[in-house]
């Protein structure tokens, strides 16, 4: 940032004199971290390469350099540098913690010397980075001071106005405010003290940014903030003793002032979810100035400042627990002097699980380590993920399984040829982008699936034929799919051809075309077969009559060949498209499917008469392979005049047998009696109709 002024060679020498100065003063780093901020200038003027600093000062001082160097190409990438997420992917590519320290304190030290820069467009940009990346890390690290320095500094950069407006009147109120202060605190540190309480009392004038931050959110001029005093009163007390005596110095203090009962704030009854404590109460004080009162303890106030809920964790701060508890050990180790000796073995590993990358304006997003270039694209949107066809990382183009690394600036490549692809489901790794590369499969297998539906209903138009959704039915299960949307995929993808599908609607058409007569359209209230057409042997209905419960004129009937109904049979008629009506079981496998998709197509039937005609059923036997079994079986239906055995085939294996029985008989009657009469046979453990 310090090239954006144009800094001479010398310049940068005596700034980084000063940003040591900080480092060792403010911050307490020493050694390797010193040395390395006196060879920035040499590395950036091209003096010294990071190899040559390995070999001269050490590996220590070289990963420092080096860590400030990865980030600085991070800038070139032109970040979007209020995102939480920049600042967390800063501390992922420090590496050492003593990177981001000295960051800190170079940015304090270039804000504390552009106050006269005449180049403003830069004097803002570094004032912005400065509210809104250092200044949180440093809040972040416990850097109070340099945390309000650099608030304050980028306040009077960015809204001159209003920073000096306020320190004026903070400076023309100095004496007479700390004075106040001091009288505020000696009554109420007497009468707490006197009620045996034992506690210390802090008090101070807010920063000049925090008091502007409180006039902006309460939209109010200086004078109209409530609390721009703040004491803090902390209780020394054993732990089973601090709400009683918290609730205690509380009764005091608003004995002695009147509370306002909307500004009473109970962190104490109930802790914040980050773990903080406390009673805040404003009061309006003498000459009617209203000041903050503080209520914890020792233990609370050391959780506040140094725990996991750290003090600019309560102040809204945002960041992840995982996040907060490694700073707070940062914290914690600047504060104490072994802790900087510590800091030389200190690497981060903090984001092992995450990797953080860009778009090409700079936009910041997160993602889980084994995140894909198709990860991204369906984090920035939905279409853009279904259309991608790889991506180009920091220049270079990559295919869609591509891995992301933490820095990388990703830029998606896309085709409106593009389609998603059910492998696809495992490059992914965001549950995100599976849910939506699983729905835009379903989109596409629906639409293809309509396309392919249309197409065949073209081909049988070409063929001036009419569909039939029983038959089609019918069709669908015979090519071996138990599904419709199954069957039109196929047909979608070329897996099956539509002049198969045709060729074998007609082969079973043909064959349902037998099962009914002369096929005369005619009234299903008449209906009557003509007995002197038909005989046994071509298995074809004479004289039922079927009755049909609507008078449904110019209509032909036929048995359906999928459930081979017989006289007797609980049946039920299907409307097909072309005006007739096909017959199937009660039972048929077709049946719940027709009932659930064509409900307004299915019409009450039932037999009527006396059935008088041969139906071909098929029986399925399985027993074991004695001699003369088979025998056994045939003479049973050669015995009956009024049964005809059309063929039987059998397999044996492993001594069992098992075959189908095509037989003719008239009614459901007769082929109970039938299986009765089967399964007495010496042998045989089974009889089904198929």
């Amino acid at each position: 940032m310090a090239d954006l002024f144009g800094f001479t060679y010398s310049e940068k020498q005596q700034m980084a004199d000063q940003t040591a100065q900080i480092l060792e003063e403010e911050i307490g780093l020493k050694g390797d971290a010193i040395q390395a901020v006196h060879l920035i200038p040499e590395i950036e003027e091209g003096h010294l390469s990071i190899g040559q600093v390995e070999e001269q000062y050490g590996a220590q001082v070289a990963r420092i350099l080096h860590g400030l160097n990865r980030i600085q190409q991070l800038y070139q990438k032109n970040p979007v540098i209020e995102s939480e997420n920049f600042r967390n992917l800063l501390l992922s590519f420090a590496e050492d913690m003593r990177v981001i320290l000295i960051m800190i304190a170079d940015r304090v030290n270039l804000m504390r010397q552009i106050r006269d820069t005449k180049n403003v467009e830069a004097k803002m940009e570094v004032s912005q980075e400065a509210a809104y990346l250092y200044a949180p890390l440093a809040h972040k690290l416990g850097l109070y001071k340099l945390k309000s320095e650099l608030e304050d500094l980028s306040l009077k950069y960015l809204e001159h106005d209003a920073y000096y407006m306020i320190r004026e009147k903070l400076n023309a109120t100095k004496e007479s405010r700390d004075a106040y202060i001091a009288s505020f605190i000696k009554p109420v540190e007497e009468k707490v003290k006197a009620a045996g309480i034992k506690c210390h009392i802090k008090g101070r004038t807010k920063s000049i940014h925090s008091i502007w931050q409180k006039m902006k959110k309460q939209k109010c001029g200086f004078e109209g903030i409530y609390d721009l005093f703040a004491i803090r009163i902390i209780i020394d007390c054993p732990e089973d003793k601090e709400k009683m005596q918290c609730w205690q110095a509380y009764s005091i203090v608003t004995d002695m002032y009147q509370p306002n009962p909307k500004r009473l704030r109970d962190w104490l009854s109930v802790p914040k979810s980050n773990g903080y404590e406390s009673l805040h109460i404003t009061v309006l004080g003498p000459e009617q100035k209203w000041v903050e009162v503080q209520i914890r303890t020792e233990r609370m106030d050391e959780i506040a400042e140094r725990g996991v809920a750290a003090h600019w964790r309560y102040k809204g701060v945002k960041g992840e627990t995982g996040l907060d508890e490694w700073l707070t050990g940062i914290r914690n180790m600047l504060e104490h002097a072994d802790g900087l000796d510590a800091m030389d073995q200190f690497k981060m590993d903090l984001y092992e699980d995450e990797v953080f990358v860009f778009t090409p304006r700079g936009d910041l997003f997160k993602f889980p380590v084994g995140a894909t270039v198709l990860d991204f694209a369906y984090h920035i949107h939905s279409k853009i993920g279904n259309q991608c066809t790889g991506g180009r990382i920091n220049g270079h183009v990559v295919s869609i399984r591509q891995l992301l690394k933490s820095g990388d600036q990703v830029e998606i490549l896309t085709s409106a040829n593009q389609k998603p692809r059910r492998e696809w489901l495992s490059i992914v790794k965001t549950s995100r982008a599976k849910s939506k590369i699983r729905l835009a499969l379903k989109e596409t297998q629906v639409k293809e699936g309509l396309f392919a539906k249309e197409m065949l209903e073209r081909k049988f138009k070409n063929r001036k034929m009419e569909q039939d959704e029983g038959t089609m039915f019918h069709v669908i299960k015979k090519l071996g799919y138990k599904e419709v949307s199954d069957f039109y995929k196929a047909l979608a993808d070329g897996v099956l051809d539509a002049n198969t599908v045709i060729e074998k609607y007609i082969e079973i058409r043909e064959s349902e075309k037998t099962v009914t007569g002369d096929n005369q359209a005619r009234s299903a209230s008449e209906f009557e077969l003509d007995n002197s057409k038909f005989s046994p042997q071509n298995a074809t209905p004479s004289d039922d009559t079927l009755v049909i419960d609507r008078n449904l004129k110019g209509l032909d009937y036929q048995l359906a060949r999928c459930c081979y109904p017989i006289y007797g049979d609980p049946i039920f008629g299907f409307v097909t498209i072309n005006g007739g009506i096909k017959i199937h079981r009660q039972d048929c496998p077709n049946a719940p499917e027709l009932r659930r998709r064509y409900g307004y197509r299915i019409v009450k039937a039932r037999w009527s008469g006396k059935g008088a005609s041969q139906y071909s059923i098929t029986l399925r036997v399985i027993g074991n392979d004695d001699i003369g079994i088979v025998n056994n079986l045939t003479s049973i239906i050669s015995k009956d005049e009024r049964l005809v055995l059309r063929s039987i085939n059998i397999d044996s294996h492993d001594g069992l047998f098992s075959g189908n029985l095509v037989v003719m008989l008239e009614d459901t009657s007769r082929l109970e009696q039938l299986i009765k009469k089967l399964r007495t046979v010496k042998g045989v453990k089974q009889v089904d109709r198929i």
